[in-house]
């Protein structure tokens, strides 16, 4: 049986950067990062990781994959041995309302909430500059991750799409509607004396202090220098 892990939620608006947050705790502390996306796409052809969840863990899990931007992190040792095994440890981008950190709350006890506090105008820079892959999910950015070609997918050659709501006029009112909605869960997580906010324009800027927390709860598997 796999000891108790920590469990946490990565907070932060549209743009945020709480993929990219999420993939380097995934690394650094020996992870494994499965977005909702991969994991409906598995579930739907019915294999990769579906066959190890129990009939109760995949109900869960669907229930909250189904909220946009969702992800767990599973730990190596919680599969495929037992299904019993199961333990979620992590979740970006969930909850966004107060009711779905209700709905989490019958799911599992929080250890830690980690918010990332961007500014404004960075993010509407950020999202505006967003390009996506469709079928697979790949973001690129035009001004820090462009693709080789210009609006064609590195992998596939195929073409990209600038989603509606990462369109210029969409954007401001995306960012007033997460900070309407996410105000009372944070306020609820900090009441609750576990959450850790983060604020700065930079990732690269952002990502030590969160590895410095988390390598005080769990230990990691590379360091920040490694990583």
């Amino acid at each position: 049986m796999a000891s108790k892990l920590l469990r946490a939620v990565v907070l932060g608006p549209p743009g945020s950067g709480k993929g990219t947050v999420c993939e380097r705790i995934a690394r650094s502390f020996g992870l494994q990062h499965l977005s909702s996306g991969q994991f409906l796409r598995e579930s739907l052809g019915g294999g990769g990781a579906a066959h190890w969840l129990s009939q109760g863990a995949q109900d869960h899990f669907t229930a909250v994959s189904l909220m946009p931007s969702t992800a767990f992190w599973l730990h190596p040792r919680c599969f495929p041995a037992s299904a019993s095994n199961f333990c979620p440890a992590a979740c970006p981008g969930f909850p966004r309302t107060l009711g779905q950190a209700k709905a989490l709350d019958g799911i599992c006890e929080l250890d830690l909430v980690i918010s990332l506090n961007i500014p404004f105008e960075t993010l509407k820079d950020r999202l505006s500059a967003r390009w996506v892959h469709p079928a697979s999910g790949r973001v690129y950015n035009m001004d820090f991750n462009p693709p080789h070609t210009q609006g064609i997918d590195d992998l596939t050659g195929e073409p990209l799409v600038q989603r509606e709501d990462d369109r210029p006029e969409a954007v401001a009112a995306r960012l007033r509607k997460y900070k309407d909605a996410a105000k009372p869960v944070i306020e609820l997580y900090k009441s609750r004396g576990i959450l850790h906010s983060f604020s700065g324009t930079e990732t690269n800027k952002i990502w030590p202090y969160v590895y410095t927390l988390l390598s005080s709860k769990i230990p990691p598997v590379l360091s920040d220098e490694e990583h």
